[in-house]
């Protein structure tokens, strides 16, 4: 596999099996073994929803103005997609297209459209909660996922472009969020022993852009607003990032205006699953032959 075609790569036999590449790199075309696994491990990831949480699905695209108005572009950029089109007459349309048959560049005539790519399973459900009214006594809980993007092209394997992600989200008083990010705090390793993954939870910080987010990744260590749960694919390599708590504290609440009856802001957090990384956590710990995957491992996984 040209991703991974190191012969001291010693992810590169289970690369093969699981993907083939697209001519971009950290975008593959996924295998039936890798599709398989994925179906089992998303079920196992809604045996361990709250059965009071609503489910939402989200496609992969979403509301430009909705991500600047989160305030994405002030923390992260770099990472964004933005869905971009031939706009204009026919004839504008045609002679645009056309440029691309005698050699010229077609793409200097795209211009942006209202839509970007998700980055994050949960940016959508926080205007879709607030346009419901206040939140209700007890708050809001959500189990969410989407194809996301993210523009950090890489040949490693844990730094897939698109990539699916699980979120389990939060909307509530401040004391109710403690009480939601202590109990996955406790429950990330269990669930992590379950699929048989060594791994450490560690206090951790988003990838803020730039000098002034330098601070901003300091500040959020300093106040342990993200957790992840750490797991390497190899023995020797760098834990990955497969599942992570966040804390967005008031910032939600403030840009959509969530709050209760009583106008009391709310709160938000998030559980997230990284449902590709995990999953290329399993093969790269277990193998590629499944049926001689530990018994407790299969159990888990209905297999």
């Amino acid at each position: 596999m040209a991703a991974v075609s190191s012969n001291q790569d010693p992810l590169a036999p289970v690369a093969a099996a699981l993907f083939h590449p697209l001519g971009v790199d950290g975008v593959y075309a996924r295998t039936a073994l890798y599709e398989g696994m994925i179906e089992r491990l998303t079920a196992w990831i809604s045996r361990q929803r709250d059965p009071r949480a609503e489910v939402l699905r989200f496609p992969p695209v979403m509301s430009r103005s909705q991500v600047e108005k989160s305030g994405y572009l002030k923390s992260f950029p770099n990472l964004l997609g933005c869905v971009c089109a031939l706009h204009g007459s026919e004839a504008q349309i045609r002679t645009a297209a056309q440029e691309h048959e005698t050699g010229g560049d077609w793409t200097r005539a795209l211009t942006p459209s209202d839509l970007v790519l998700s980055p994050a399973a949960c940016y959508p459900v926080y205007p879709l909660a607030a346009a419901r009214g206040p939140v209700p006594a007890g708050g809001l809980l959500f189990d969410v996922a989407a194809d996301c993007f993210r523009h950090e092209p890489s040949r490693a394997l844990n730094r897939l472009q698109s990539f699916r992600m699980r979120e389990f989200v939060r909307i509530a008083t401040p004391e109710e969020i403690t009480t939601f990010g202590e109990y996955w705090m406790a429950r990330a390793p269990q669930l992590a022993a379950e699929l048989a993954l060594p791994c450490k939870l560690d206090v951790a910080s988003d990838p803020f852009f730039g000098r002034v987010g330098q601070i901003m990744a300091v500040s959020q260590r300093q106040q342990a607003l993200k957790f992840e749960l750490l797991i390497p694919y190899h023995e020797g390599a760098v834990p990955t990032a497969c599942m992570s708590l966040n804390y967005h504290r008031d910032h939600f609440g403030g840009v959509w205006q969530l709050a209760n009856a009583a106008g009391e802001r709310s709160h938000t957090s998030c559980f997230a699953f990284g449902v590709d990384r995990l999953t290329i956590a399993l093969f790269c710990v277990h193998g590629v032959d499944v049926p001689g995957w530990p018994q407790g491992v299969r159990r888990a996984l209905a297999i």
